[in-house]
């Protein structure tokens, strides 16, 4: 296992320097799932709950919280991101909605973390949106799906059939 980037010789927190890193065209998409009651879900396929557009509103927040990584994870980069892709899938046998982000950009350092916050805060928005009907609600699952660029090349997950 390799060492960790972020922390100095002490074990001190330290932002990894990239400056001698190449630019590479990088992306990284990443997934996540809110499961909640059937009902639920089908008042935010039919649109019908008194907040609004359920998953429209999810989709910027999920764009906007790739786009403020570096305010709130402490040791990311600001990034000048090229494109944020947010999809959602009902998946009604499931109980659930599958939310898929993507990030890409050129430049020296990944996109990981962009992609896995946008998943998350999609899912926090569904939560937030939906709680006035439900309260059994849970985000998991989510995780890295594909990474590409840069020095440690292209990762693809297992799929294990979530």
């Amino acid at each position: 296992m390799s060492m960790l980037t972020h922390t100095d010789d002490q074990g001190r927190a330290s932002m990894v320097d990239v400056g001698e890193k190449d630019i590479t065209r990088r992306e990284a998409k990443a997934e996540g799932y809110i499961t909640m009651n059937p009902e639920t879900l089908a008042l935010v396929a039919e649109n019908g709950l008194k907040k609004g557009d359920v998953l429209a509103v999810a989709r910027i927040a999920g764009i906007q919280a790739a786009k403020q990584c570096s305010h709130l994870v402490p040791l990311c980069h600001p990034l000048m991101l090229n494109f944020i892709g947010v999809e959602f899938q009902l998946e009604k046998d499931k109980n659930r909605i599958r939310i898929e982000t993507c990030c890409r950009l050129s430049g020296k350092t990944g996109v990981e973390i962009e992609a896995l916050t946008a998943a998350s805060v999609a899912a926090l928005t569904i939560y937030d949106m939906c709680k006035a009907v439900d309260k059994t609600m849970s985000i998991e699952g989510i995780r890295v799906l594909e990474k590409s660029g840069g020095r440690s090349g292209h990762y693809q997950a297992v799929d294990d059939g979530r």
